[in-house]
């Protein structure tokens, strides 16, 4: 079986693939929350809410795809199962059943704040060792802070 090969040394290839990865769990995640509470959400604001957690779920996903295939080109496999996010994403439980807007938006809040915390950190960790990766992670962090700001007004 073919093996891909890293330029990056064993010791910041495990840096790198472990921030990879943890990412990748983050951004699942995020996109599974999201869309979770975007068939969920019901108040006055509900169409405005409902049509900016699409975004939030593109986003995501758009990031999580950029995110495995750069993990892929390092030659660290990508580990995006369901089993893997439930127990590693940084982001808490989504209550089940009907969500009002204003809760909906503090929820997403609070999750995209716990990823861009995490995002932020990896920033800092493949600084180093792979810029390349780090010029991922900025440009994550730089979309996901835009979503921030935008939930954060919603509620005032």
């Amino acid at each position: 079986m073919y093996v891909v090969k890293s330029p990056l040394s064993d010791v910041d290839l495990k840096s790198v693939s472990e921030a990879l990865q943890g990412a990748l769990v983050d951004l699942v995640d995020l996109s599974l929350v999201a869309k979770q509470i975007h068939w969920n959400v019901v108040g006055p604001r509900f169409r405005s809410v409902h049509l900016q957690l699409d975004e939030v779920v593109a986003t995501a996903r758009t990031h999580s795809d950029t995110v495995a295939e750069r993990a892929s080109a390092l030659g660290v496999p990508p580990d995006g199962r369901a089993s893997t996010v439930a127990v590693g994403s940084g982001i808490g439980v989504v209550p089940g059943g009907w969500i009002q807007d204003e809760e909906a938006v503090g929820i997403l809040v609070e999750a995209l704040g716990a990823v861009i915390g995490r995002m932020r950190a990896r920033v800092e960790s493949t600084g180093e060792p792979d810029p390349v990766s780090q010029d991922i992670f900025i440009g994550i962090t730089a979309d996901l802070e835009k979503h921030h700001w935008m939930f954060q007004a919603e509620n005032g």
